[in-house]
């Protein structure tokens, strides 16, 4: 794939998505296991794994056993709170939350097509909701800071996006805006002949690959962690702002076009803006308190 990427790069054609010869998933002859699938899961391995060594570092806000509790629950409001947040925000059309679950159910709220990882169809901001609610549960019941478990999660969220970002450009979904004339444009199925942006890529670089070294460095090589909020506040405002900045070259969800064109922003640059100033706010209140000492220990 990197080989027809870069012999493409200085040509004048387009790449066209189907010459990658990308596949979906990986054929086991009884069972596909469908790459999307396998991204959410691959990053939930990767955060609880970087979870759990950090909280053999001095000053954890937590043990194992609630790390493990965590990502139990953590798991479910991702999965639950990601398709709850797409039928809620992109399925709705004009007419919004209303009708927002009609396509996974025609008779009620929630029906099993909802669980259907490898169908696509999941948002971030549910997906962010979700786990935050995964994440206050478990602080509530086991006495826990709630703001210091969010930061020691964030820090391998990052990770997640990366590979969730790779599935949708390996599945030629969610592409990007044309047409357009840079040298890596593509032509998508189902996306007619027009040259778009990877945007799927742009996504996996700016909110994946990007944001998991910025986190990666501020817990490990700063005193970041003994701040309360900070890496929280930044993983939230990093987030916020690429995301933001990758809608200007992703495709708008064709039920929310009009949307888009009515409102000069995107369904999740609108979402997005308060993600930002929330994480803004609560990066100025991590650096006006006073750190924790190196000590300082959780519940065991």
């Amino acid at each position: 794939m990197l080989s027809l990427l870069a012999a493409s790069a200085g040509a004048a054609d387009p790449i066209y998505w189907t010459d990658l010869g990308l596949q979906p998933g990986i054929d086991l002859g009884f069972f596909t296991l469908r790459f999307y699938s396998l991204a959410y899961l691959l990053g939930v391995i990767f955060a609880y794994w970087h979870t759990s060594v950090a909280l053999k570092q001095p000053g954890a806000p937590m043990a194992q056993r609630h790390a493990d509790d965590l990502f139990f629950y953590c798991t479910l409001g991702v999965i639950l709170g990601g398709r709850l947040g797409y039928a809620a925000f992109y399925t709705g059309g004009e007419t919004g939350i209303p009708s927002a679950f009609t396509d996974f159910s025609g008779d009620g709220l929630v029906s099993w097509r909802l669980l259907r990882l490898w169908d696509g169809g999941m948002s971030f901001h549910g997906g962010l909701i979700g786990v935050t609610a995964a994440m206050a549960f478990v602080a509530w019941r086991d006495k826990l800071n709630f703001i210091r478990v969010v930061d020691y999660v964030s820090v391998g969220v990052p990770m997640g996006m990366l590979l969730g970002r790779l599935a949708n450009f390996v599945n030629g979904e969610l592409w990007g805006r044309g047409p357009t004339d840079v040298p890596w444009a593509m032509v998508f199925p189902g996306a007619g002949d027009v040259a778009r942006h990877p945007s799927q890529l742009y996504q996996a670089g700016l909110e994946g690959l990007a944001m998991l070294v910025i986190m990666l460095l501020l817990f490990w090589k700063t005193r970041a962690r003994y701040r309360p909020g900070l890496l929280a506040g930044v993983f939230t405002t990093g987030m916020g702002c690429a995301r933001f900045v990758n809608e200007f070259f992703r495709q708008p969800d064709q039920q929310l076009a009009d949307f888009a064109a009515r409102t000069g922003l995107s369904m999740g640059q609108w979402l997005t803006i308060p993600l930002i100033l929330t994480g803004l706010i609560v990066v100025l209140f991590a650096l006006r308190r006073k750190p924790l000492a190196a000590g300082t220990t959780a519940p065991a």
